[in-house]
């Protein structure tokens, strides 16, 4: 590997971890810097998992205060999370690379939707009778997680400050440390089976590390409606993008 295409893979982590951090879409970053340095779409897809391993670590170190007290609901979500992604990890390898990714595109604006119409979609939510299913929702978006990152984070997001109390601030941290389980459980899967280029893996976490642990104090700083709706423009950005290519 080239000195160029270390540091291509170092600064597209960072840009990665802050990019996943504030808006949940670290793929968006991360997975087109690994096609540039060379490696085949299937192989990057593995790759980027393994690298995004690093998110949830420097999310800790950078959201110390948003994560405490958080402990038993990451542990719950993670473990549902973790289930979907050696999921999506199993059908990534056993299925045509384009299979999911036609639908990513409705999925992404279907997040994008709920993080705009939170409060509104929040009563519903919480009215006396009716749960909708969390759990479910966490499961498939940990399949995509496992499979196809570029949707996982901003949907998780939604899901998570749709039926959450706390700040978007603590919304957003739990929810990268929840779609590291996801990660984690497909990693290993991929470590054993799949053509993973560690090397890369290893410079784009590094520099995934330091974005994701620089991205929470932008959130904490940032004004929650104005940020909601930088986000869900970003998304709805990325879903057109990915059905023109696809």
């Amino acid at each position: 590997m080239d000195l160029g295409t270390a540091g291509l893979l170092l600064l597209g982590g960072v840009g990665s971890g802050l990019t996943g951090t504030i808006a949940g879409l670290a793929s968006l970053v991360s997975y087109p810097v690994l096609l540039a340095a060379g490696i085949p779409p299937v192989a990057a897809s593995m790759t980027n998992t393994v690298a995004l391993l690093a998110a949830p670590v420097g999310t800790v170190g950078g959201a110390r205060h948003e994560l405490r007290g958080q402990g038993a609901r990451i542990a719950r979500a993670g473990v549902i999370c973790a289930v979907g992604g050696i999921t999506g990890g199993v059908l990534l390898k056993s299925t045509p690379s384009d299979a999911f990714e036609v639908i990513v595109p409705f999925l992404i604006i279907l997040g994008a939707l709920a993080l705009l119409f939170r409060e509104g979609l929040r009563d519903w939510y919480t009215r006396p009778g009716w749960r909708p299913p969390l759990a479910v929702a966490i499961f498939l978006i940990g399949i995509y997680g496992g499979y196809f990152g570029a949707a996982a984070g901003v949907l998780l997001l939604a899901a998570m400050a749709v039926a959450a109390v706390e700040s978007f601030a603590v919304t957003n941290a739990v929810k990268t440390v929840v779609l590291g389980a996801a990660n984690l459980s497909a990693a290993i899967l991929y470590a054993l089976t799949g053509p993973v280029h560690w090397a890369a893996a290893a410079l784009l976490g590094a520099g995934c590390l330091i974005g994701s642990w620089i991205g929470p104090a932008v959130v904490r700083r940032s004004p929650e409606r104005p940020l909601r709706i930088a986000i869900a423009v970003a998304a709805v950005g990325l879903a057109v993008y990915l059905w023109w290519t696809v």
